[in-house]
Formats: C-alpha cells, structure tokens, sequence
C-alpha cells in the first residue's frame, strides 16, 4: 500500500501548514563550495534538513563536483541518533578506465577515459568515494536514498570531503540539490 504524509481524514479543514507538511523540502545550493587537504566529511552549508522523530522521508538529488584525479570527492550523511536507512549514488568510480582497456568503455567528451559506475547499496551514514578528473572537469552524483527517523528528532545532512587529501581542491557546485519528502 503506498505511504503518504499527512494523511487528511474526511471532513478534516486544509490549513496551510497540513498542505506544507504534505510538499517535498528542496534544499539547493546557492553558492559552490570547497574544500583542500581534507578528509573529513562535514556538513554542506546549503544541503540540511530538520527531521522528525519517528518519521520516515525518501530523497533524490544530483550533485554536480569537480576533483583532482588524486582528491576524488567523498559523499556521506550526518542523520539523528537511531535513524536507519539506505542510499545509493550513481556516479564515476575512484579510477577511471583508459579508452585501451579491455572491455572498452564509452569515452567521455572531455577526456580518453571512461568510468565504471558506482550504484552499491549503502547505510544510510556510510560512505562512498566518487571519481574525480581534475581541474576544470565536472562530474556529477544521482543520489537516492530512504531515512527512517527513530525516537530523536534531528538534522539529515549531506556531508563531504576529498577522498585522500591533496591541495587542489574539490568543489561542490552551485545548484546540486535534495529533494525530501516525508512519507510516514
């Protein structure tokens, strides 16, 4: 049976908050962000949420970095004591593949590598490593994921850092969101 929240009984009046429970949160970034010679992964400015104890929310978003082959780009989420989950991102894995390789892999547009493609399942607070191809080359991160809150209330956040430290920095790009919408 689909889950939906609120769920408004008959005869019950609309009010603005019970419709605004009922609208998936958007947060965007507004401004790029990042981060040299370090690995650990901190909260986004611009990617948190508040969450409800005993609730349970899904979520998408794309994020959109750029890394230093040697930096790559970290992903990872900060949720409240006893929430449980899942979360999956497809993006570039840690080591591209060169055009040479056998199998071959589809080129991309800016370079003679292709990428094998990250889509594991994961805790929804482990995280993952993503590619990166240097300086002037974006690459970006279909994230999905499930977060069941427990008995504390909290902040959902995505975090992130460089996969190995190095002095070129990784960036977090203006406009990569989350979409969270609350659905128990």
């Amino acid at each position: 049976m689909p889950e939906s929240f609120p769920q408004p009984l008959a005869g019950e009046t609309l009010t603005a908050s019970l419709l605004r429970l009922m609208l998936p949160q958007t947060a965007r970034k507004t401004a790029d962000t990042s981060r040299a010679a370090t690995t650990t992964a901190t909260a986004d400015d611009h990617l948190t949420f508040t969450v409800e104890a005993d609730a349970v929310y899904v979520w998408n978003g794309w994020l959109k970095y750029e890394a230093a082959t040697a930096g790559d780009f970290v992903v990872d989420f900060t949720a409240p004591s006893g929430a449980l989950g899942e979360w999956t991102g497809h993006g570039a894995g840690i080591t591209p593949v060169s055009a040479n390789s056998t199998p071959t892999l589809q080129n991309n547009t800016q370079d003679t590598s292709g990428y094998m493609l990250r889509v594991e399942s994961n805790d929804v607070m482990q995280f993952r490593t993503f590619g990166g191809l240097g300086a002037g080359i974006a690459l970006s991160v279909l994230i999905f994921g499930t977060l069941r809150v427990g008995a504390t209330a909290g902040t959902f956040s995505l975090d992130w850092c460089q996969g190995t430290s190095s002095a070129t920095a990784t960036i977090l790009y203006t406009d990569s969101w989350i979409t969270l919408q609350r659905i128990a």
